[in-house]
């Protein structure tokens, strides 16, 4: 790192933050170190953000299967610094970056390799700007399970992602309580933790949903933990494949649809709001 720092943009899909850290041939950063992600994404005294997501081209990173057939890869860390799989608001903003440098044509398909596996992006109309749609890919669903809060207890629904996810139905999205610590799981079936959504209905096709981020505590949007979300509800409701579903988060609205042939599709917005240069 040299005295004058090095380049960050600052981004959010849904509200939900990341910092972004251009790095394509990996000799900017090397080892992403967890102190330095919590020092980004430290809200009083760094950037902020719920996680950091690092530009890398895949054949710098040297995760295993990084290629994947995709130029780039998206390297994300939590706010706490710990490595996650995926992260579905992430991978818009991602898209985003790359567009508008030029970096890939947002009039064609764009893959991103991640930990979780190759993600697809779509930009509506072929355009720099506008919504994005994601290719999550197929959902696996685990069973039953349950998540509580204090002395309140929900059964929930396991469902990855790509990243494991614990779906509860409440009566009141208040009933989750202020969230400031993970809701309590069986550690036998989340050994490494889980992101939590706690639902209501809105309407059919409709539902708005907090979560509690694995790594990350409360954050205003989680893609991956809405997609989950929608698989949960739809097996609920014995929904018809290629049905669409609103899926309303405090930092905005997503559409999601569980198609015929068991794909994922994520449509929503991404930003980059700010670039500059940092020497955290």
């Amino acid at each position: 790192m040299s005295s004058e720092g090095y380049p960050f943009l600052k981004g959010h899909g849904t509200e939900n933050d990341f910092v972004l850290l251009p790095d394509p041939d990996g000799t900017v950063h090397g080892a992403l170190d967890p102190d330095r992600v919590r020092a980004l994404c430290d809200r009083r005294a760094g950037i902020g953000g719920d996680g950091v997501l690092r530009i890398i081209r895949a054949a710098a990173i040297g995760e295993p299967g990084a290629g994947q057939d995709a130029e780039w890869f998206m390297d994300y860390r939590n706010s706490d610094g710990s490595v996650s799989e995926m992260c579905g608001n992430g991978v818009r903003v991602f898209g985003r970056h790359l567009a508008q440098r030029g970096l890939v044509d947002p009039a064609r398909p764009v893959p991103v390799a991640t930990r979780a596996g190759v993600k697809v992006l779509t930009f509506a109309d072929g355009a720099v700007d506008g919504e994005i749609t994601v290719d999550m890919g197929g959902p696996t669903v685990l069973g039953e399970t349950k998540v509580s809060v204090g002395d309140r207890a929900w059964p929930a629904l396991h469902v990855d992602m790509g990243n494991p996810h614990a779906v509860a139905f409440v009566d009141d999205l208040a009933d989750a309580g202020l969230l400031l610590d993970p809701p309590a799981h069986d550690p036998a079936v989340y050994p490494h933790g889980v992101n939590v959504e706690f639902v209501v209905r809105r309407g059919p096709g409709h539902v708005a949903l907090r979560v509690h981020e694995r790594g990350s505590g409360e954050t205003r949007s989680c893609g991956t933990g809405a997609c989950a979300v929608m698989v949960a509800t739809a097996l609920a409701d014995g929904a018809a494949r290629d049905t669409a579903y609103r899926i309303d988060l405090p930092g905005g609205t997503l559409r999601i649809t569980w198609t015929g042939d068991d794909r994922i599709l994520m449509t929503g917005p991404a930003v980059v709001v700010a670039e500059g240069r940092t020497s955290l």
